[in-house]
C-alpha cells in the first residue's frame, strides 16, 4: 500500500513538472530581441530627435537613457555594429551632455552617463565621459546626500557612481553612492524600504499611512523594478571587494524572495503589488525588471536555479507570448508616473507616453535569460 502511495505521488510530481514552463532557446530568445529592438530603431532613427508627448524634451532624457542600456546589453551577447553605431550617434548628437549640463543633481539627468562609459570603455575618448564625470564629481564635493527622494533615481545614478568607481579606481565613488543609498532607504521620508515587506515605497507620498483601495500598503511594481536593477547593476559592475557589496546583496535576496509569492498566474506582475484590485492587469515594464533581477541571480549562481528558473520562464513566455506584437511593438506597457493609476488604462494595444524605457526593460530581461543555461 505504501508503494503504491509512493509511486502514485512520483507520478503526479512529475506530472506537474511536465507542465512547468521552460525557458526558450538562446536563438528564440535573441529573435524577439532583435524583433523588439528592430521595431524601436526603425521608427527613431535619428537618436537626437527630440522627443514630444505633452511637451518637447530632448532625447538624452532618462527614458531614452534606459533604452540604450537595454542596448548595450544586448550589443553586448549579439555584437552587432549597428547597435554599436546607434548609441554612439546618440552621444554626439548630444555632445556627450547631460540635461540640465553637469551641475544637475537630478538621476534623471544623469542615466545618460551609464551608457556614455560603457562607450567609452570601448572607446576610450576623453570627451564621452567629460561631462558625465564632472557632474558626479560636483555632486561629491557638495557633500550633499538626500537628491534621491523618490526609488527610480536608484536605478538611473547608482551604476553610474559604480562605473566610475572601477574606472578611476577610486572608492570614492562607492562611498558617496552608498551614503546616497542609505539616505534613501533609511531617512527620506522616514526610510522608503520596508524590511518586514522586502518591497519599497516609491516616495515619501506613499509611506503609510498612505494606504492602497484594499488597505494595503502600495508597491508600485515598477518602482521597486528600478530599485532591483540598480542592485544588480552595482553588484555586477563593483569588484568583489568593493566596500557594501554585504548590504545591497542582502537587499537583493530579501527584494527577490519577497516578490516571489506575488507573481500573477499569467507570468506578470501586477502595477500595484499587493493590491490587485487597484488597475489590475498584466504590466510589462516591472515584469521585465523583476525578470532580469532574478535571471542574473541564477546566472550568477545565488539564486536557487531550481526554485527561480520556472518563474523566469513563466514571466518571459507570458510577455513574449502575450505582449510582444508581430510588428515588435510591446503591449501591456505603463506610461510614465509613479503609482498605479498614472499611465493608464494598460492594455494589449495601448501606447505609453514614451516607448523607449519598457523596450529597455525588457531588452535587460532578455539579456539574462539568453545566458540561462539549460
Amino acid at each position: 500500500m505504501k508503494r503504491t502511495i509512493l509511486t502514485s505521488f512520483i507520478v503526479f510530481a512529475l506530472t506537474l513538472q511536465s507542465f512547468a514552463q521552460k525557458i526558450p532557446s538562446q536563438s528564440k530568445v535573441l529573435k524577439v530581441l532583435k524583433q523588439t529592438n528592430a521595431y524601436f530603431m526603425n521608427k527613431w532613427p535619428d537618436a537626437g530627435k527630440s522627443i514630444f508627448t505633452n511637451k518637447e524634451r530632448p532625447s538624452n532624457i532618462w527614458t531614452r537613457a534606459v533604452y540604450y542600456e537595454g542596448l548595450m546589453a544586448l550589443h553586448q551577447i549579439n555584437p552587432d555594429k549597428e547597435y554599436y553605431d546607434y548609441a554612439v550617434q546618440w552621444g554626439e548628437k548630444h555632445k556627450w551632455g547631460l540635461r540640465n549640463g553637469i551641475q544637475t543633481r537630478n538621476g534623471d539627468d544623469q542615466a545618460c552617463g551609464q551608457t556614455f562609459i560603457d562607450l567609452y570603455n570601448i572607446d576610450p575618448k576623453p570627451e564621452r565621459i567629460k561631462d558625465i564625470k564632472a557632474s558626479m564629481d560636483l555632486m561629491i564635493k557638495s557633500g550633499k546626500v538626500n537628491d534621491w527622494t523618490w526609488i527610480d533615481a536608484l536605478q538611473m545614478a547608482m551604476p553610474v557612481f559604480a562605473k566610475l568607481g572601477v574606472l578611476t579606481k577610486d572608492d570614492t565613488y562607492y562611498e558617496y553612492m552608498y551614503k546616497m543609498y542609505m539616505h534613501t532607504k533609511n531617512v527620506e521620508g522616514g526610510g522608503l524600504y520596508n524590511a518586514k515587506d522586502g518591497l519599497w515605497w516609491r516616495d515619501k507620498d506613499f509611506v503609510p499611512p498612505y494606504k492602497e483601495p484594499n488597505g494595503k500598503d502600495c508597491y508600485w511594481s515598477r518602482g521597486n523594478g528600478w530599485v532591483v536593477a540598480a542592485l544588480v547593476k552595482v553588484l555586477e559592475i563593483m569588484p568583489a571587494n568593493a566596500p557594501h557589496r554585504d548590504e545591497y546583496l542582502k537587499t537583493y535576496h530579501e527584494m527577490i524572495k519577497a516578490l516571489v509569492p506575488l507573481q500573477r498566474e499569467d507570468g506578470f506582475w501586477n502595477v500595484s503589488l499587493v493590491d490587485p484590485t487597484h488597475f489590475g492587469g498584466k504590466e510589462t515594464s516591472g515584469t521585465a525588471l523583476f525578470v532580469y533581477g532574478m535571471a542574473w541571480g541564477v546566472n550568477k549562481g545565488i539564486l536557487d536555479k531550481a526554485v527561480y528558473k520556472p518563474i523566469i520562464a513563466k514571466a518571459w513566455n507570458g510577455m513574449t507570448k502575450k505582449a510582444v506584437q508581430k510588428t515588435g511593438f510591446i503591449g501591456y506597457m505603463q506610461g510614465t508616473g509613479k503609482e498605479p493609476k498614472d499611465g493608464q488604462p494598460v492594455s494589449y494595444t495601448s501606447m505609453p507616453d514614451f516607448e523607449d524605457y519598457g523596450l529597455g526593460c525588457f531588452l535587460l530581461a532578455g539579456t539574462e535569460v539568453y545566458k540561462l543555461k539549460k
